[in-house]
């Protein structure tokens, strides 16, 4: 699908559809002694055919342009014209529009439309211009994905054109730039998206692996990337015994993926932030097997590390001022006569012992070395992404992402920076209580808590143990958000929702 900015609307005049903003204002009158308040249409932006060919519908009367709604009509010249609806202009946001566009290019693609128009001017109602460009650039991205590698009869939208209308005689520099965000963002999404959604005898650890180093060379041309990956020896080398315990069942190699961007332009001021992803290709939960119930769906336990591919990607592809350092933890969790057994003990790469009670809590042993591997680069900040633990959807449903952490201003910064991208996060707290919970008898530390209460953030209190002194970090469990998030109609109802891509690109740009 192409998305281009239309001076004029010289192009989309033509297009098979128009999609039309409409607004609505309260007012009140007098009926009797009572005073009534009703909600009354505001047409301002429309042409008077628009208006004419509305207003002599009789249906018209039950569109009042509120929040959500829409109306479909026919412009003078026969075109589908939708009217969405966004409400009183003054309590407009960015989410409001996300919602409606992706309600307008749903309508749009039933009627198998190939080309849509959308007033750009109308839809500026986020105080700038750009930024109306990049979010309806984005949700339109967002919206025409279709994950049908394995059933090509599922058809992806009819729409191969969109024309972005403006008053303007020529696009500026800002506007391409803001739509070049918008696209940049959304196919980074898409992209996690289609690593989360494929198959995990697939995508295993190697292939993984491998179409990262792919996209690398084809995405980031002349962007300051780098790219290396150790496999097993090398990470034995660096003694990663906790990550190979939970590799030690598989038939592929595990492969810790280590990215590096480094800005044109490096001063003093220049932040370094380290990404850790969770990779857990597919999570059988070893000896502590799972039971058929909870099994299926596992191959989204990897949706940490796409999770935070999709940011560094899009965060890079817009020119990240920061300097960011992405690290990928790759391995399945399997059974075989080599995996570990639930009473193991371990010596992790920073020298503590770790009693594996439970080998269904894997992903926290892989993040454990992968922390510590990342700590030795002395980044400013670590933000590792996982889909941790079940508990986590227990305490805040299957809509919000759990963060934690160990320094106040970056779990405020990040909720700061997930409330502007109209992404849920809620932090949860790391008390003592907990952090003695994941103390073991018999080694320094135990993966499991000593009951089910709190599992998400003893989980966090377990990793706290490999964070080095003076790192700022936090933990984000994406448990619940990773995937199927129907609520959002910008996002496929079933299968990765790329949520929370967002929120940590634009943390790379403003940390």
């Amino acid at each position: 699908m192409n998305i281009t900015l239309d001076a004029k609307n010289q192009k989309g005049a033509q297009a098979d559809c128009r999609v039309i903003v409409a607004f609505n204002r309260k007012k009140t009158t007098k009926k009797g002694k009572k005073e009534v308040t009703e909600s009354v249409l505001v047409t301002s932006g429309w042409t008077t055919e628009q208006k004419e060919s509305f207003e002599s519908l009789k249906s018209n009367e039950n569109f009042k342009g509120e929040a959500g709604s829409s109306f479909r009509f026919y412009d003078a010249d026969g075109t589908p014209v939708y009217a969405i609806g966004l409400g009183e202009k003054s309590k407009a946001n960015a989410e409001s529009l996300r919602r409606a566009i992706a309600g307008s290019f749903k309508a749009a693609s039933s009627e198998k439309a190939k080309s849509v128009s959308y007033d750009i001017d109308q839809l500026n109602v986020v105080k700038g211009i750009e930024k109306a460009i990049t979010i309806v650039t984005e949700t339109l991205g967002m919206c025409h994905y279709v994950f049908n590698k394995h059933k090509p009869s599922v058809k992806s939208s009819s729409i191969a054109d969109v024309f972005l209308a403006f008053n303007g005689k020529k696009a500026t520099v800002k506007m391409e730039k803001a739509l070049q965000h918008g696209i940049n963002s959304s196919e980074s999404i898409n992209y996690c998206r289609d690593l989360v959604n494929e198959a995990p005898n697939i995508l295993h650890s190697e292939e993984y692996s491998k179409r990262i180093q792919e996209d690398v060379k084809a995405t980031f041309k002349g962007k300051g990337v780098k790219v290396k990956v150790l496999n097993k020896a090398q990470m034995k080398k660096e003694k990663m015994n906790l990550f190979l315990s939970v590799n030690a069942g598989s038939g592929y190699e595990p492969q810790l993926v280590h990215l590096t961007y480094t800005p044109k332009k490096v001063t003093k001021n220049t932040k370094h932030i380290a990404l850790v992803g969770k990779g857990i290709t597919f999570d059988t939960g070893g000896y502590s097997l799972k039971p058929s119930s909870a099994i299926s769906g596992m191959k989204f336990d990897m949706g940490g590390s796409a999770t935070l591919y999709g940011a560094f990607r899009s965060a890079v592809l817009n020119d990240c001022p920061n300097k960011v350092t992405c690290i990928l933890a790759l391995t399945d969790n399997a059974v075989s006569s080599f995996a570990t057994f639930p009473d193991s003990i371990v010596k992790a790469r920073n020298g503590k012992t770790v009693e594996i009670l439970n080998t269904d809590a894997e992903g926290r042993l892989i993040l454990a070395d992968s922390l510590d591997y990342a700590g030795d680069l002395k980044p400013d900040t670590i933000i590792n992404a996982a889909t941790l633990t079940g508990a986590c959807l227990v305490a805040l449903g299957t809509e919000v992402c759990a963060l934690m952490g160990n320094d106040n201003k970056l779990k405020q910064a990040l909720l700061k920076t997930a409330k502007g991208q109209d992404e849920y996060m809620w932090e949860l707290p790391i008390i003592d209580e907990w952090r003695n919970d994941m103390k073991s008898d018999i080694a320094d530390l135990k993966n499991i808590g000593s009951s089910r209460f709190a599992g998400t953030a003893k989980a966090a209190a377990f990793l706290e143990n490999f964070i080095q002194d003076g790192i700022k970090w936090a933990h984000l469990d994406i448990a619940g958000v990773c995937d199927s998030q129907k609520h959002l109609p910008y996002c496929p109802s079933k299968g990765g929702s790329g949520v929370i891509v967002r929120t940590v690109a634009d943390y790379l740009h403003n940390a």
